[in-house]
């Protein structure tokens, strides 16, 4: 195990080279410049959209606008917003959290180009049914001559969708704050005790298929932000004299690099603090990796602009608001300088520290609905997948398989199970941006004729 976990470490940074980091971040903010900041500029038009003001139900699709990015969002509001950023902070220190906004800043533009094409360039499957997502508007946009950089892409979301860090983080969850503390030791029957109860819960809700997914977290995930927020708020509030010093922290500490404790990369600690919040950022909000366009592709419309502007909500919600109470929490209640703890254990003893009966207990509950939320959504992607490259009478067994790793995840160890998903989103990400960035012009022709009519 130990050899498997070390070369998995190294196929981590090695797919986490300069070539991605230019191609997620040097990408992203080629679209930001290209489109001239224009998804921006209609900002309260892209939530208006997200209420439903221009829902039409006779519209190709499955699901609606606001269905669309509560699935996106159960699946990127996770384990990333709690354990991704404590991961990022124990390593990297406050400046960790300012590449983390950086990276959804320029993953705002990204997830509005990847998304508008995820309708402009939908597809069909062999049983007919209308499809979008990377390896869909790479065929139709750019050709069947494109075919296998899709499947090249399929096959790394069969593994980059699986659900073994969220599992892992939350089976580590409920023996930290739940068992231990009670006299119930942790060991490996508790650990397949909870991937059993997670493994049933997730296969009711996934063998229903996109409706019954998208219907569960459009109720899940506005409850689980609501009640997250205001339990950082609380802890905010009862440290409030800390929160403006962090706050600058954050920035200052972006460019010195003090406490950066990892491998230096790029032959420099900067160098290394970068990628580390900007690898943390992908894993949060997934721009430009390719799993958000699979759920926007399913949603009702004929418009694309509007799906690409609902979408780019999705990074703004998920890092630049979640992740950063996440940081301010861990910051300001000093746990990231005296605890040893890391991923979902830092978290939570910023809780118990602010919060010391009920503050574990608030965040398990957060962990598991966040956890549990995205449990389903990854499924839909990698079932797609499936589908795209064997078929869809063949997709019905991802599932089976993708209930047989949670068990998984709540078995082995929380280094193996972050870098073996790092690698699979990078790979995912190469044709994804790729393919967006060949397609951009179609993408921002289309925004003129859109963005005009509304004058």
């Amino acid at each position: 195990m130990d050899v498997l976990n070390q070369w998995i470490a190294e196929a981590a940074s090695f797919v986490w080279g300069l070539p991605l980091l230019f191609l997620l971040i040097g990408g992203g903010l080629f679209l930001l410049v290209y489109s001239r900041f224009l998804p921006f500029k209609y900002f309260g038009h892209a939530i208006q959209v997200l209420r439903g003001k221009y829902d039409n139900p006779d519209d190709p699709g499955e699901i609606s606008h606001f269905q669309a990015l509560m699935t996106a969002l159960s699946s990127t509001v996770g384990m990333g917003n709690i354990a991704g950023v404590a991961v990022a902070i124990a390593v990297g220190g406050p400046g960790a959290v300012f590449w983390m906004w950086i990276s959804a800043l320029v993953g705002m533009s990204t997830k509005f180009f990847t998304c508008t094409l995820a309708i402009l360039f939908r597809g069909k499957d062999d049983s007919g049914t209308l499809q979008g997502g990377p390896m869909y508007f790479i065929t139709e946009g750019l050709g069947k001559s494109w075919k296998p950089l899709a499947v090249f892409f399929s096959i790394a979301g069969l593994v980059g969708a699986l659900p073994v860090f969220n599992v892992n983080q939350l089976t580590q969850a409920v023996n930290d704050i739940l068992l231990v503390p009670n006299g119930i030791e942790k060991g490996f029957a508790t650990d397949l005790s909870i991937g059993i109860v997670l493994a049933v819960i997730t296969g009711i809700v996934i063998l229903g298929g996109l409706n019954r997914i998208s219907k569960t977290a459009s109720k899940m995930v506005p409850a689980m932000v609501v009640l997250y927020f205001i339990a950082v708020l609380a802890i905010l509030f009862i440290n409030a004299a800390e929160v403006p010093r962090y706050l600058l922290l954050i920035f200052t500490d972006a460019f010195a690099a003090n406490n950066y404790t990892g491998d230096p990369m790029f032959g420099g600690v900067l160098g290394a603090l970068i990628v580390l919040g900007i690898r943390r950022g992908a894993f949060s909000n997934e721009a430009g990796i390719g799993t958000a366009p699979m759920a926007h592709g399913a949603a009702k419309t004929e418009e694309p602009i509007r799906e690409g502007l609902v979408a780019m909500l999705g990074p703004f919600i998920d890092t630049v608001i979640v992740c950063t109470l996440t940081a301010l929490c861990i910051l300001v209640t000093g746990v990231w300088q005296t605890s040893e703890a890391n991923g979902v254990t830092l978290t939570a003893k910023a809780f118990s520290d602010s919060i010391p009966s009920y503050g574990p207990y608030v965040l398990l509950v957060c962990i598991a609905v966040f956890s549990i939320s995205s449990l389903f959504s990854y499924s839909y992607y990698g079932s797609k997948c499936l589908a795209f490259i064997f078929g869809t009478r063949h997709k019905h067994w991802y599932n089976y398989f993708y209930i047989a790793s949670i068990l998984i995840g709540a078995t082995t160890s929380l280094d193996l199970m972050i870098n073996l998903i790092d690698t699979f989103f990078a790979l995912m990400a190469i044709p994804t941006m790729l393919a967006t960035l060949i397609l951009a012009p179609k993408v921002m022709q289309r925004a003129r004729v859109y963005f005009n009519s509304l004058n």
